[in-house]
């Protein structure tokens, strides 16, 4: 059906049936009020207070692990530089001989 055409009909419709007069006594207002009593909703309020309320843990977590690493490195001394030990561990394949060395 033509989009035209069904518009125009429903005008002529609309145009035929004209409104009642049994709308109630300030329904308008009514309506306008009930909108106007439910809260909005807003979502960047509960991440903000989900993420406060968060804050603490993380943070109590985070002294936790500093105290276990600090006093586990304390009580280990024998252990070495940690730095050291991560250059060695990222270097490992490079210190190898290469097969052609190894054969002369």
């Amino acid at each position: 059906m033509n989009l035209a055409e069904l518009e125009r009909k429903l005008i002529a419709a609309a145009r035929a049936n004209l409104p009642g007069e049994s709308v109630p006594y300030a329904f308008e207002k009514r309506i306008l009020a009930r909108i106007a009593s439910h809260p909005i909703v807003d979502n960047g309020a509960l991440w903000a207070r989900a993420l406060w309320r968060a804050a603490a843990p993380c943070v109590a977590v985070m002294l936790l692990f500093a105290a276990w690493s600090f006093f586990v490195h304390a009580g280990n001394s024998s252990s070495g530089d940690l730095s050291q030990q991560f250059e060695n561990t990222v270097l490992a394949a490079a210190n190898q001989d290469s097969p052609a060395e190894a054969i002369e």
